[in-house]
């Protein structure tokens, strides 16, 4: 959805830009194209480089600035990638997050936790040195939370591993991706859920405690 929000977007600059430089007359683009399509005719050579180039640039525009945009979540204070850690290098999501199956909260791993392993697995990387510097000035990180439920909402995260739910069943494909987008959930969204797992609709006993 946001690939086709931002095409759409993108072509409606294409069109304002056109608009604009034909002073709200682009049907002069029609005769203008065909002058300046009889001067390059008689060299079609000219015409294919000049229609790659132009092809090109669209392209270096659009997967450029356009596309990192588009499922780019907020700027963290460590470029910490899941798609790393947990994809590339398969780390258990619970290593980091280790109180999530006897907690109801997962927490955020603190920065004790980075630090026993790049204490000694590439100590001296520019994103490694500030962990360290939180840690010597005893600063927790300040992560930013990207993953919500209304404050009305208690989610036991214990209760849902317990019932071997699996992390992404809400959280999604984290393991590949580098930066996780901000995400609200809804109560469609856990009823839904709850439908077809056969779990508890009670109101009081399964969220709203």
């Amino acid at each position: 959805m946001e690939i086709i929000l931002a095409s759409l977007t993108f072509l409606t600059l294409v069109v304002l830009v056109v608009l604009v430089g034909t002073k709200g007359r682009p049907l002069t683009l029609v005769s203008q194209f065909k002058l300046f399509s009889a001067q390059v005719r008689e060299n079609k050579i000219q015409l294919f480089v000049l229609s790659t180039l132009v092809i090109l640039l669209a392209l270096f525009a659009y997967f450029y600035y356009i596309m990192p945009n588009v499922n780019a979540g907020p700027t963290q204070p460590i470029a910490f990638s899941h798609r790393l850690h947990a994809g590339n290098k398969k780390i258990d999501c619970r290593f980091c997050h280790s109180y999530v199956d006897r907690s109801p909260h997962p927490g955020i791993p603190p920065v004790e936790k980075c630090l026993y392993c790049h204490n000694f697995i590439i100590p001296n990387h520019p994103e490694i040195r500030k962990e360290h510097a939180y840690f010597n000035t005893q600063t927790p990180t300040p992560w930013e939370k990207v993953f919500y439920v209304p404050e009305h909402v208690m989610f036991n995260h214990e209760r849902h591993i317990k019932r071997e739910i699996q992390c992404e069943a809400c959280h999604g494909d984290v393991a590949g991706t580098d930066r996780l987008k901000l995400h609200e959930f809804k109560m469609g969204f856990c009823i839904q859920c709850h439908r077809k797992e056969k779990a508890n609709l009670d109101c009081w006993l399964s969220c709203h405690n």
